[in-house]
């Protein structure tokens, strides 16, 4: 019975204690809503502030157009039953070419847009302005705007860049389109900002389960942005291509002189043969007959290398057309209507919304905060 009545009197104290808390909650609660309503004319003035700087700052970013270009390789490496073996099984089972694993394939296209040599190549095309007039790709990024407080915080810089060129000469442009081809790249501080500007700008990935390659450009003009994503997928299979099939063409190369020196050894064997047959034709001895066929085999010798050769020679250059992988353009470059990134609207209402938290957060626990702090330290 003692331990009846001791639980119901725990039940009551908890119940009497939880109505504490939320009174004493709803207690807090109104008193915030009330300090809130008390400031609503700070709260009014931070918003207009917020939406001031908010209009400031989305004016003072320029407009991006993003161009997204999809392909989907075909980077096979089965190349039995291709033009290859096609050509193997006319000319016979001996007549084969050697199979490799390439080193290259379709998910290395996101490395080789990001690549150095790739963007140096690419920033010397031309690319269309105000009207038919057009530029280079790296006189175009000297063309496109800056909000106004990168050119605050670049000042120093600018006036230290400045000075120096005073003392220092600038360095020939027409030596930009020639580091690409070089075995080691050197560039300026101006080419090396160009580059990261361009890695940022144009970016490729990759699905890896569907193997489809994505390119995207973005750029302050919309057509400018089409022509670059338009370029960089014609390069970047450019670039497929000439590796894949660098391997066939060398090896179609020696085939096709060695073609020819065993041609020349041929006919020249056969035309010995003739001779030596014209010359004796009527002298029967042994001698003779001992010298004519060893003319004979040298000369059917020089035809089955020959005719193996010419069969091989067959089997390359099928092969190289083979190599060629076969690109997809799933989506084209389209001249986008639309900017893309951050609506300037979004800018508008983060900054009134911060604004506005500030200066509640300030008046509701930042002064209280604040006074206490200057006791302690008092």
């Amino acid at each position: 019975m003692s331990t009846l009545m001791e639980q119901t009197s725990e039940k009551e104290t908890k119940q009497v204690y939880n109505n504490h808390n939320d009174e004493e909650l709803e207690i807090d609660l109104m008193d915030l809503l009330r300090k809130v309503i008390g400031i609503r004319k700070k709260i009014y003035k931070a918003a207009g502030i917020g939406l001031i700087i908010g209009v400031i700052v989305a004016i003072s970013i320029p407009k991006q157009y993003t161009v997204e270009v999809t392909l989907s390789p075909e980077m096979g490496n089965n190349k039995g039953g291709g033009l290859s073996g096609l050509a193997a099984s006319f000319l016979g089972s001996g007549v084969s070419m050697g199979d490799g694993t390439d080193a290259l394939n379709a998910s290395l296209s996101a490395d080789i847009v990001s690549s150095t040599p790739f963007l140096l190549e690419l920033s010397n095309m031309k690319v269309p302005v105000s009207g038919s007039e057009e530029i280079s790709l790296s006189s175009y990024l000297d063309e496109e705007s800056s909000p106004w407080w990168s050119y605050v915080i670049g000042f120093p810089g600018m006036v230290i860049g400045g000075v120096k060129s005073l003392f220092i000469e600038d360095e020939d442009e027409s030596i930009f389109s020639d580091k690409a081809s070089q075995g080691t790249i050197e560039l300026s501080k101006k080419e090396s900002q160009k580059i990261e500007s361009l890695k940022k700008k144009i970016v490729a990935s990759v699905d890896k389960k569907t193997s489809m390659t994505s390119v995207t450009a973005t750029f302050q003009d919309s057509k400018v942005a089409a022509v670059v994503a338009d370029s960089v997928v014609k390069k970047l299979q450019e670039y497929i291509i000439d590796y894949r099939t660098s391997k066939s063409k060398e090896d179609c190369l020696y085939l096709e002189k060695l073609f020819k020196e065993r041609q020349q050894e041929y006919y020249e064997a056969q035309r010995k043969y003739a001779d030596y047959m014209d010359s004796h034709d009527n002298i029967i001895l042994q001698s003779v007959r001992t010298e004519q066929e060893r003319l004979q085999n040298d000369m059917s010798l020089a035809y089955q290398v020959y005719s193996q050769v010419a069969g091989q020679l067959q089997v390359a250059r099928a092969k190289v057309q083979e190599e060629k992988p076969v690109f997809a353009v799933v989506e084209p470059a389209v001249v986008p209507l639309y900017p893309s990134g951050t609506s300037r609207k979004v800018y508008v209402l983060v900054f009134v919304f911060l604004s506005v938290c500030i200066v509640i957060s300030w008046n509701l626990f930042g002064k209280d905060l604040l006074s206490k702090f200057k006791e302690v330290c008092a």
